[in-house]
C-alpha cells in the first residue's frame, strides 16, 4: 500500500516544487521593478527641484538687474519655481515608498549634476570653446563620475522589500541593532553639539556632521511614512496606527532642526563646500541607518555590496569635482585707500585728518601727529583718556579729539 501510494505522493509533490521555484524568479522581477520605479522617481524629483531653484534664482536676479520694484512673490517665475520644487519633492518623497533606502539617498547627486549643467547652459560670457573646456573640464569629468556612479548604484543597489505596516515597523524600531545604533548616534550627536556650542568649534565638518545625523533619522522616517501611505492607498489602512504620527512628528522635527544647522552652516562657509562635504557625510550616515533599521543589505551577496560600495565613492568623487571648480566669490575689502580719493585734500582744509596707520601699530586705526608733514596735512591725535567714576556714577568719555588749528 505504501508502495503503491509513493508514486502519486511524488507526482503531487513535483507541481508544488515547481510552482514553488517559479515564484522566486517573479518575486525577484517584481522587487527590481519596485527599484526602477522608486530610482526613477528620484531621478525625475531631483531633476525637477533642481530646475525649480534655478528658475526661482533666475527671477530674483531678474528683478535686481532691471530694479523692478515689485516683490519676487508676484512673478510668475518665481510661483513656477515653487510648484516644480513641490512636485520634485513628491516625486523624491513617493520614490522611498518604491526602493530601499540605500538605494534612493545616493541619488541626491542627480540634483548636483543637474545644477551644474544648468549653471554651464546659462552662462552669461563670452567664451572660446578651448577657454571653456579649460576651464569646465573639473565639472565634465565630475559629471561623467557622477553619472557612472548613479549607473552602479541603479544595477547593484539592494534588493530587500518589504510592506510597511504599523507591525514591520515597530518590530524594526524596537530590534537591538536599531537601539545599537542609536545609543551611538545620541552619544556622537551630544558630544558634536557641545563642542559646536559651548567651545565654538565652527568647523565645517562639526556642522555638516550634525546635518547628516539628524538627516539619516529625516529619511528612515520619511521611508515609514511613505511607505505607510502606500500600504493604505493598497487597501490595508495603516493610518491610524500611533506609530505613524510618531513618525511623522519625528520626520517634521528633524528636518526643521536640519534646515537651521545647514542655515547656519551657510553663512560661515561657501555653498560649493557645504554641497560636496555634506553629501559625502550625509549619504554615508543615511545608508547606515538604512541598513541597520530596514536592513537593507540583508541577505545581499559580497560582489553586489562592493559593487554598490563603489557606485558611491565615484558618486562621492563625481560631486567633490563639480563643487571644486565652482567659482568662489571675491572677498569684499574692509577699507578703501583713501589717497586714490578724489578731493582728498579738501578733507584737511580745517585740520580734523583721519588716516589709518601705515606702520606696525598694536591696534588698526591708530592714529599719530606726524610734526615732519606739512601742517594742512597733521592727523588728528586721539589720545586714550581711562574712564573715571564720578560720585554720581558717570563715566567720562572714553577718548577725545584735539583739533590743530593753523595758529598752533
Amino acid at each position: 500500500m505504501e508502495g503503491g501510494n509513493s508514486p502519486s505522493l511524488q507526482l503531487q509533490q513535483l507541481p508544488l516544487a515547481t510552482a514553488a521555484v517559479s515564484v522566486q524568479p517573479h518575486t525577484d522581477s517584481f522587487s527590481y521593478k519596485e527599484n526602477l520605479i522608486g530610482a526613477l522617481l528620484a531621478i525625475f524629483g531631483h531633476l525637477v527641484s533642481s530646475i525649480a531653484l534655478n528658475l526661482q534664482k533666475y527671477s530674483h536676479i531678474r528683478l535686481a538687474g532691471s530694479k523692478d520694484p515689485r516683490a519676487y512673490f508676484t512673478t510668475k517665475t518665481w510661483w513656477s519655481g515653487l510648484l516644480l520644487l513641490v512636485l520634485g519633492e513628491l516625486g523624491v518623497f513617493s520614490s522611498y515608498a518604491f526602493a530601499p533606502l540605500s538605494l534612493i539617498v545616493p541619488l541626491g547627486a542627480v540634483s548636483v549634476v543637474a545644477s551644474a549643467i544648468i549653471g554651464m547652459i546659462f552662462i552669461k560670457e563670452k567664451w572660446k570653446p578651448k577657454e571653456f573646456l579649460r576651464r569646465y573640464v573639473l565639472s565634465f569629468v565630475g559629471c561623467g563620475l557622477a553619472v557612472v556612479g548613479t549607473y552602479l548604484l541603479v544595477t547593484f543597489g539592494p534588493n530587500s522589500h518589504e510592506k510597511m505596516t504599523a507591525e514591520n515597523i515597530t518590530r524594526h524600531l524596537v530590534s537591538w541593532p536599531f537601539l545599537l545604533y542609536m545609543l551611538v548616534e545620541i552619544i556622537v550627536f551630544c558630544l558634536l553639539l557641545y563642542f559646536y556650542k559651548e567651545r565654538n568649534a565652527n568647523y565645517i565638518v562639526i556642522i555638516l556632521l550634525l546635518v547628516a545625523l539628524l538627516g539619516s533619522m529625516t529619511v528612515v522616517t520619511v521611508k515609514a511614512v511613505a511607505g505607510m501611505i502606500l500600504v493604505s492607498i493598497q487597501g490595508t489602512l495603516q493610518l491610524d496606527s500611533p506609530i505613524f504620527y510618531i513618525m511623522l512628528v519625528c520626520m517634521v522635527a528633524t528636518a526643521v532642526y536640519q534646515a537651521t544647522f545647514l542655515a547656519q552652516a551657510s553663512q560661515l562657509y561657501d555653498s560649493a563646500q557645504i554641497s560636496s562635504i555634506g553629501y559625502i557625510l550625509s549619504t554615508t550616515a543615511a545608508i547606515s541607518a538604512g541598513a541597520t533599521f530596514y536592513l537593507d543589505f540583508m541577505g545581499e551577496d559580497v560582489l553586489h555590496i562592493c559593487m554598490f560600495a563603489l557606485g558611491c565613492l565615484i558618486a562621492f568623487l563625481g560631486v567633490f569635482l563639480i563643487t571644486r571648480n565652482r567659482k568662489k566669490p571675491v572677498p569684499f575689502e574692509p577699507y578703501i585707500s583713501m589717497d586714490a580719493m578724489p578731493g582728498m585734500q579738501n578733507m584737511h582744509d580745517k585740520g580734523i585728518a583721519v588716516q589709518p596707520d601705515l606702520k606696525a601699530s598694536f591696534s588698526y586705526g591708530a592714529l599719530e601727529n606726524n610734526d615732519s608733514m606739512p601742517e594742512i596735512y597733521t592727523p588728528a591725535t586721539l589720545p586714550i583718556v581711562q574712564e573715571q567714576h564720578g560720585s554720581k556714577g558717570v563715566s567720562a568719555p572714553p577718548y577725545r579729539v584735539l583739533e590743530h588749528s593753523k595758529k598752533e
